[in-house]
């Protein structure tokens, strides 16, 4: 067992404003880390409009800079914990947004559900919402089965086997996932792409019909990665957050 406590590596942090009065950490998606927000950073803290918001990004265990070590169950319990000390450590004094993308908005979401912390909104970008009922159609299995080895080939060399397939098995494809959602009491935007592949996007007026006081969503051109189109509304919601 993992006996040092678990912490993330924080790989950005930065805000124009000597002052800052919201901090948004971003956490990154599977087989993936904080450096896929490279882009999206650059817009929004290029933004006059945000120059008060403190732009915060970790790697997840597993991935990039964090810990790596076949002790780790790379399960909910390790990313929560872990993004909790991590969170922690900051000593934040100012509102908290959580950004997640993909693997990264379970992570999230979690979190929130879990520790029960002050967070003032999520932002949930190419959520792969999954129902129970989704996962146990054997048609949709084999779809993500195929997914699950093509990501695993080409990142064979970057990835702990373990990380991954855990990643997968226990956070992305959970089927606890949904009730989640459902029974969440934070503010949540979730911003997909029209043509996004991954995420079952059926499933995304559904949980909004489920949790309608919490839960909003923002369609949007794209397929799944952290593009302009998505990065583009993250600043609209945090505009609308500092502004309104």
């Amino acid at each position: 067992m993992w006996n040092k406590k678990l912490i993330l590596k924080k790989t950005h942090d930065f805000c124009q404003s000597k002052n800052p009065v919201l901090a948004v950490i971003m956490i990154h998606g599977i087989a993936s880390d904080s450096g896929s927000y490279k882009n999206a950073l650059k817009y929004l803290e290029g933004t006059l409009s945000l120059e008060k918001v403190r732009f915060i990004t970790y790697d997840l265990l597993g991935s990039g800079e964090s810990a790596k070590n076949d002790k780790l169950n790379y399960d909910y319990k390790d990313q929560t914990e872990a993004l909790h000390n991590s969170i922690e450590k900051l000593k934040l004094d100012i509102p908290l947004v959580l950004v997640g993308h993909s693997l990264g908005t379970f992570i999230v979401t979690k979190y929130t559900d879990t520790y029960k912390k002050s967070v003032k909104k999520l932002i949930l970008v190419s959520p792969p919402i999954y129902t129970p009922e989704d996962l146990e159609n054997p048609a949709f299995m084999a779809g993500v089965n195929t997914f699950k080895e093509l990501v695993s080939l080409k990142n064979r060399q970057i990835l702990s086997e373990k990380s991954f397939i855990n990643s997968m098995e226990k956070i992305v494809l959970n089927k606890n996932n949904y009730q989640t959602l459902a029974r969440l009491k934070t503010h949540t935007v979730l911003i997909y792409g029209d043509a996004d592949q991954f995420i079952a996007s059926y499933n995304v007026p559904k949980i909004v019909k489920d949790n309608p006081k919490y839960i909003t969503a923002i369609k949007t051109i794209g397929r799944h990665g952290v593009s302009r189109d998505k990065y583009n509304k993250i600043r609209e919601v945090l505009e609308e957050m500092l502004y309104a």
